[in-house]
């Protein structure tokens, strides 16, 4: 359905085979004369992975019900997959630019496929956690390779059109996950979320195979000093915060935090002192523009995940719908996400992103907070409907530009850490926003006096909710709901900074550009 978004080939391009090293082609290494075949295929593994980061938010009544569960468990079932997806990220990034982004892509794409069967075998909660961390680490190998191919293949004046098709994917994705899964959950069970994961892997594998060029390696010093610190700090602050409502913000939680910190700055510091070859060279973040593309992917990792949780329960719980008329509910978002992407997309190479992003962001909040105020118990679907449909305009406004920004300047040899680098913020973003979520839902929930300490691991979907908790729940919904809201604010402030982009072909005064 993508092929609708782009045109495959413009005048600067003919279809041709991928430029090989050492041949006499007019373009530079390992771009081809029309790429666009491999970044399909690339695609398909990736909005895979990506519907996995939301999807299981519709089953969570049903996982609760089936696997004996509570709340808790279930956000460990994204957040598991989160963590995994986000920790190795960056090393992964690097590891492509050394053995070669296809290598890794197909490596991935194998580990993913084979968790997501094990995921549908299993019939406990702790299984499922488990096998979801497996399937995130076959993740955390495919998505930079995704970015970092796109970066070697596209010259930086098309790469706008590419980051589209990229960024389209990502925030279809994200939204499709709970379609998909409300589907899947009522017609089969909660086991074929994953189980559907097996053929797509298979036909993934076989298009990235045959379409994906195999590019030239760099010889890279691995870093495994950094490698150490990156993933004990991320994973310190992460299940930190995660925890620590159930544990009571206790001194343990605290102190794993803190360290969790304390370790992530030791990295950062190890990265500014390493003259060989660091895991992230700090030298990327001399382009303003990369530097805040990164801030607002994170923004967008956080509230996209944070903000699926508490629509679903509310929907399900509240508005007594099926897990797929709830996940419906998203159904705009996607659909305006897809209608725009191949304008945004032109847009995306001659116009300046913060015009482009300001008004994405813009959107965005205004969509979220419209949103708070239909959760009611008597509200009708279109009035949900509405702030969904403006939810995927500005999702349009700001994938795109945003990617296409972050990658521009990146030089060849840079392409897998740079990718690396974009990724792992946009999934610590996410990994905070489920934790994030969770805190401020039990804290609404405790805050609700008539809701008498009502546990939702107690009620099913389809109606089970009694009447007299539905208008408090959703109140406690509506009210988490403000946490995604709030933290887009912060993507605005910072694409307010972007610099006027350099590269070939944006504007009519390009080259005088500042």
């Amino acid at each position: 359905m993508f092929t609708l978004l782009v045109t495959q080939t413009d005048a600067a391009g003919t279809p041709g085979a991928a430029a090989q090293p050492g041949t006499s082609s007019a373009l530079p290494p390992g771009e081809t004369k029309d790429p666009w075949p491999a970044l399909f295929a690339l695609c398909l593994g990736f909005f895979m992975i990506l519907v996995d980061s939301t999807i299981v938010s519709v089953a969570t009544p049903a996982l609760i019900e089936d696997l004996q569960a509570d709340v808790n468990d279930v956000v460990w079932v994204t957040s598991a997959y989160l963590l995994a997806y986000a920790v190795p990220v960056l090393i992964t990034g690097r590891l492509g630019d050394r053995f070669g982004p296809k290598r890794l892509y197909l490596t991935g794409l194998t580990v993913f496929t084979l968790a997501s069967l094990a995921c549908g075998l299993t019939t406990t909660i702790e299984g499922l956690i488990i096998a979801r961390v497996v399937q995130g680490f076959g993740a955390s190998m495919i998505t930079p390779q995704t970015m970092a191919i796109i970066t070697r293949i596209f010259p930086a004046q098309r790469r706008g059109k590419a980051m589209a098709l990229w960024g389209a994917t990502a925030g279809v994705a994200t939204l499709v996950g709970p379609i998909l899964g409300g589907f899947l959950v009522d017609a089969a069970g909660w086991e074929w979320i994953f189980f559907i994961n097996v053929p797509v892997g298979l036909i993934g594998f076989a298009l990235a195979w045959r379409l994906v060029p195999t590019l030239p390696t760099n010889s890279h010093r691995f870093d495994w000093l950094g490698v150490a610190l990156s993933g004990a700090g991320m994973f310190l602050l992460v299940f930190g915060i995660q925890e620590g409502e159930q544990l009571g913000w206790d001194g343990l939680v605290w102190s794993m935090i803190a360290l969790g910190a304390l370790v992530f700055s030791a990295f950062v510091y190890w990265q500014s002192r390493n003259t060989r070859e660091p895991l992230v060279p700090l030298s990327l973040f001399r382009d303003r523009n990369f530097s805040l593309a990164n801030v607002a992917i994170t923004v967008m990792g956080f509230s996209i995940t944070s903000v699926a949780i508490p629509l679903m329960l509310y929907a399900q719980l509240v508005r007594g719908m099926s897990p797929t008329e709830a996940a419906l509910l998203m159904t705009p978002m996607a659909l305006m996400t897809l209608v725009l992407a191949r304008t945004v997309g032109g847009m995306t190479d001659r116009v300046h992103p913060r015009t482009l992003l300001t008004f994405g962001f813009a959107t965005l909040i205004v969509s979220m907070l419209w949103l708070i105020q239909t959760m009611t118990p008597t509200s009708h679907v279109w009035q949900i409907l509405l702030p969904m449909a403006l939810f995927g305009v500005g999702n349009a406004f700001v994938w795109a530009p945003n990617s296409a920004t972050a990658t521009r300047n990146l030089p060849p040899t840079a392409a897998g850490a740079g990718a690396g680098v974009y990724n792992a913020t946009r999934q610590f973003g996410a990994v905070l926003g489920a934790a994030g979520i969770a805190v401020l839902m039990d804290a609404r929930l405790a805050a609700e006096p008539a809701l008498g300490g009502f546990d939702p691991a107690s009620a099913h979907a389809g109606g089970a909710l009694p009447s007299v908790a539905q208008a408090p729940f959703a109140e406690a919904m509506a009210q988490a709901t403000y946490l995604p809201a709030a933290v887009f604010i912060i993507g605005f402030v910072a694409v307010l900074f972007f610099e006027r982009p350099r590269h070939a072909g944006f504007g009519p005064s390009a080259a005088s550009a500042p």
